[in-house]
């Protein structure tokens, strides 16, 4: 009976279900791997932070060898799955090994810039914590940084228009972290957000430098235009952040509006109109109300 029923389904389970094939066009075409990008991903922390992800690293001496040999495994790695992305969008066999060569060239290119915006998003976060008590307690520690690995890279996957692996990476991150940032947002050097559980950052973003978030900020869009058929439009619909804002939790942002720079944004502030530099934005104040023999428990 048991193996009966086993039977009957596998049957049923190896049948291509018309959802799966208007969900995916051609189904023998391979599939870019979650497991892989995670090894690129620390192939990048290892290169960029040397001796924190890999232990090779543990003199100047053999430094450059090491690097050397991430490197190496890093561009095989992301040319074997920016290959499968340019395959997962379209049936483009015969040119997506040479094109995927070209782009993960460029992407490897662009390592010492995402490295050097990495070291910036360190400063900023241990010069906003007191807490933290050097800078290698937030490459070890912070959620934040761990995100930022993540999306630096994602960005300029996205920028390059590599098809889902930029939403794979960050989307890693979010499940890691709680910390939800779309790719294709803009974020100046010098970021930081603490603690940083439920912040989410809007595709069309655009955020300045030296810019700190807090726990649950949300930088969304009010609304979206949809196209005859009823499909949302892509077009801008995030904040835009100025240099040297501050945003404390449970904020919310929402739609293209622009938070000038220098300003101030209080805790649990709803906001859907633009504000000068230099602005603060803060809350009425809470009602005092006292309560006796247990009322208002």
């Amino acid at each position: 009976m048991e193996n009966n029923i086993l039977q009957k389904n596998i049957e049923i389970l190896s049948e291509v279900s018309e959802q799966e094939r208007r969900f995916r066009d051609c189904m023998d075409s391979p599939l870019p791997s979650v497991e892989t990008l995670s090894e690129v991903i620390r192939l990048v922390k290892a290169i960029v932070f040397p001796g924190y992800f890999d232990r090779r690293h543990s003199g100047q001496q053999f430094r450059g060898y090491h690097i050397g040999v991430s490197m190496e495994r890093l561009y095989a790695l992301m040319q074997e799955q920016v290959a499968l992305a340019l395959l997962f969008e379209s049936d483009c066999r015969d040119t997506a090994t040479e094109k995927a060569d070209e782009l993960t060239l460029r992407f490897m290119d662009t390592l010492p810039e995402i490295k050097h915006l990495l070291y910036t998003d360190v400063e900023a976060i241990f010069d906003n914590d007191p807490a933290v008590k050097n800078y290698s307690e937030v490459i070890f520690c912070y959620p934040v940084l761990q995100t930022m690995v993540h999306f630096r890279v994602a960005h300029v996957l996205h920028q390059m228009g590599v098809p889902i692996l930029p939403r794979i990476l960050t989307e890693q991150a979010h499940s890691a972290t709680g910390i939800d940032i779309h790719p294709g947002a803009q974020i100046g050097p010098y970021f930081a957000i603490d603690h940083g559980t439920g912040v989410v950052i809007g595709e069309t973003c655009i955020i300045g430098q030296h810019v700190t978030l807090y726990q649950g900020v949300t930088l969304g869009a009010k609304n979206f235009q949809v196209d005859d058929n009823g499909r949302p439009v892509n077009v801008p619909r995030h904040p835009i952040i100025g240099d040297h804002v501050t945003i404390y939790a449970n904020s919310t942002i929402l739609g293209r509006i622009t938070i000038g720079h220098d300003t101030v944004i209080g805790g649990n502030i709803w906001l859907t109109h633009s504000v000068p530099p230099h602005s603060r934005i803060l809350q009425s104040k809470a009602v005092d109300v006292s309560f006796t023999e247990g009322l208002g428990i």
